[in-house]
């Protein structure tokens, strides 16, 4: 028996021990097997949650808690964030403490200097002696120099319907507060008269044209460099604004007129962000910091550019042109960037402008493109700040051509 249980116990070494293993000793074996279980306990392990980033969508999503969870409808600054005339019930403020203790109370007792990091979410300097909370993102309509506002990374998609509204809203109305309701009258503004009789005239209440030139000779947004030449720099007037608050909205969708959705159904207006790929915008973030763009209106309107990142509403005739020349609201979906991006096409037609039949007739995109096949390093600026550096997209040969069929 002895001998059989020797040769067993032989037999059976190589498949539990490596060479290396048995040739270094017992005690290398064990420092070996605890290594390689602690490898195994870190790669099966799940991150750590990052408390000084919220996250809407663990709470909703994975969480299924439902806005009124956290947020209250109104919070008890909304007459202190606004003033006077102004001032109207909103969501002004973040969450209240307790809103977040029955699940967070471990991370809020954390024993982290100078405070525990959860509270970077809401609270500027994080100490115990500086209580001062960012400014709420809805305030964007708020200009308060000792409020600081936070970093602009929503998680959020503003889901609202042009085709509902187009013919609702417009400028001739008389001054009001937001909580009273009526139906506006609709109007038109611009430098010239030149829209037709049969377009929407509500454009301009929610996106005027962003620090205009005006009569100003100084038509850049930042000083430019001396040696600027034909190189682009961002110009005034290039965008509209988008709103930015609850002002607007809450004119009509206020409790007293009862107009859904109301004020406290958070999640009618504010989607969610698709997990899909973004859609790549004709931005430069590095150009944007060297021009030392900080106007973050700026900033979050030419990150949205999907089309020309160079386009200047202020420029040329475009201000005499009608918004729904260029822009199909009917098919707009705000969720989806896709349905918001303006065609080439709508850069042409009979008045000529930018897409024309031919080289000859002055069309600069027939100009671009010329040059392109000339020569494929060469780079497309009168519209495009980073697209101009990629192929010619089909888009833009068919304007072309669809002019030429004409």
């Amino acid at each position: 028996m002895g001998p059989l249980v020797i040769g067993c116990a032989i037999a059976i070494m190589p498949n539990l021990v490596s060479s290396t293993a048995v040739s270094n000793g017992p005690s290398e074996l064990l420092t070996s097997l605890k290594s390689q279980t602690r490898k195994k306990n870190l790669t099966s392990r799940q991150p750590r949650p990052d408390y000084t980033k919220f996250s809407h969508t663990t709470h909703v999503t994975r969480q299924n808690l439902a806005c009124d969870s956290c947020h209250k409808f109104p919070t008890d600054n909304w007459k202190e964030v606004r003033q006077g005339d102004a001032a109207f019930p909103d969501v002004a403020e973040f969450p209240r403490h307790d809103s977040c203790l029955n699940c967070h109370r471990q991370q809020f007792f954390a024993r982290e200097r100078p405070a525990p990091r959860i509270c970077a979410n809401c609270h500027v300097n994080v100490t115990p002696r500086n209580t001062a909370r960012y400014l709420f993102p809805s305030l964007g309509d708020v200009t308060d120099a000792s409020k600081v506002k936070p970093e602009a990374n929503s998680e959020f998609v503003i889901n609202f319907s042009h085709e509902k509204h187009i013919e609702v809203v417009g400028l001739n109305r008389p001054p009001r507060k937001p909580p009273s309701f009526a139906f506006m009258a609709i109007s038109w503004q611009e430098k010239k008269a030149a829209a037709e009789p049969s377009e929407s005239k509500s454009c301009p209440v929610c996106h005027q044209t962003h620090q205009p030139q005006g009569d100003s000779e100084d038509e850049y947004a930042t000083k430019p460099p001396k040696d600027l030449g034909d190189n682009f720099w961002l110009k005034k007037g290039t965008f509209k604004t988008i709103p930015n608050s609850h002002t607007g909205c809450f004119t009509c969708h206020n409790v007293d007129a009862g107009l859904a959705p109301l004020p406290s159904d958070c999640n009618a207006c504010h989607k969610l962000r698709s997990e899909s790929p973004p859609l790549k915008a004709d931005f430069d973030p590095k150009l944007a910091q060297a021009m030392n763009i900080m106007d973050q209106m700026i900033l979050t309107a030419w990150r949205r550019r999907w089309s020309s990142g160079t386009y200047r509403h202020e420029g040329g005739e475009h201000p005499n042109i009608g918004c729904q020349k260029c822009h199909n609201v009917m098919a707009m979906n705000t969720t989806d960037p896709r349905t918001l991006r303006v065609p080439v096409s709508s850069c042409g037609g009979a008045e000529g402008c930018h897409v024309t039949a031919t080289a000859d007739d002055g069309g600069g995109l027939n100009f671009e493109i010329d040059q392109k096949k000339a020569s494929a390093g060469f780079v497309c600026t009168k519209c495009h700040v980073t697209f101009g550096k990629e192929a010619i997209p089909d888009t833009h040969v068919k304007a072309i051509q669809a002019l030429k069929k004409s």
